[in-house]
């Protein structure tokens, strides 16, 4: 496809994994042609991280995924002569982005400082566990520990249940885009400006923003922290009959939905009761309970057909 917004721009990817090459992956996406340095014979570790039985030609599905469209260039960057190389390609690129822990690419001799002495207009995009300060900086920047020490993990699951991280790498893909927005906007400044950026973040960061709702309604709620409800839970900040619900042949999902209204439509006459808004959220399992011993007697279309011409937030669980 021509003509997109990125046309013309070249990336270097000083990254392996996810985080930092998600990032590459959207750039790409948007019309960059993105170099990935790998190390010789090596290459990206990601190459072989599997997540199914599956292989291509050698390498995993997901390194596949999170790196198509882009070309490989092999250095070695302890190597004189190599780090000559990379040098020579920084000089023409636009945009750099890594995701080394905090330090060592200084000591390569490739942190921004060094890089922009070369090329003052390139964007540099550093992705790091949880920033380049603090306590944790040295800390192994890795998707489940970062989503263990955001508290996310205690967002996920019902009431009762061990702390439960989400079923994606929440904190790679999240981490890789916000890079990308930094990146996008650095380039406009450059464009106006004539001048090259840093731009910095990390999975912690990245998971602590994805909570923004959670954490903004803690902060001012007297610091009590979200309960998740002990009977399907969808959201811990969230009051019946938000959840997810077993029928007969499946599930359906109900979001927010005041519940007498609910309770009619269903023919559901102990839900009916609960006409105080507060009791939605204080006695959320309990009627939440009472709806799913009422749905589980029927299918998931019978309910649909109930539901959704009253424009009720409902859904299939497919």
């Amino acid at each position: 496809m021509n003509n997109r917004p990125l046309d013309g721009l070249i990336v270097l990817e000083f990254s392996q994994f996810l985080s930092g090459p998600v990032a590459g992956l959207r750039l790409s996406d948007l019309g960059a042609r993105v170099i990935k340095i790998e190390r010789p014979e090596v290459g990206d570790l990601c190459r072989n991280l599997y997540i199914s039985d599956t292989d291509l030609e050698g390498d995993s599905t997901l390194f596949h995924a999170i790196n198509r469209n882009k070309e490989s260039f092999a250095a070695n960057l302890k190597d004189s002569g190599d780090l000559n190389k990379i040098k020579k390609l920084i000089a023409k690129a636009d945009i750099l982005t890594q995701n080394f822990r905090p330090g060592v690419i200084e000591r390569i001799g490739l942190g921004y400082e060094s890089v922009s002495k070369i090329n003052p207009k390139i964007v540099y995009g550093a992705i790091s566990g949880y920033g380049s300060q603090g306590p944790w900086k040295d800390l192994p920047g890795q998707d489940l520990l970062a989503q263990s020490r955001s508290g996310l993990v205690w967002l996920n699951g019902s009431g009762g249940d061990a702390p439960t991280p989400m079923g994606l790498a929440a904190a790679d893909m999240l981490a890789g885009h916000y890079l990308v927005e930094g990146i996008l906007s650095s380039l406009v400044k450059s464009i106006r400006k004539g001048v090259g950026s840093y731009v910095e973040t990390s999975l912690m960061e990245a998971l602590l923003d994805f909570q923004f709702e959670v954490l903004t309604t803690y902060l001012n709620d007297g610091n009590r922290k979200p309960v998740r409800s002990s009977y399907n839970n969808a959201h811990a900040y969230l009051s019946a009959p938000y959840g997810i619900y077993k029928t007969t042949d499946g599930y359906i999902a109900i979001a927010m939905t005041p519940v007498p209204k609910l309770g009619e439509l269903l023919k559901l006459d102990s839900i009916k009761v609960f006409t105080d808004q507060k009791e939605w959220f204080t006695k959320r399992d309990d009627i939440k309970k009472l709806i799913g011993d009422w749905l589980i007697n029927e299918t998931t279309q019978h309910w649909l057909d109930i539901l959704q011409p009253a424009d009720i937030w409902c859904g299939e669980v497919l």
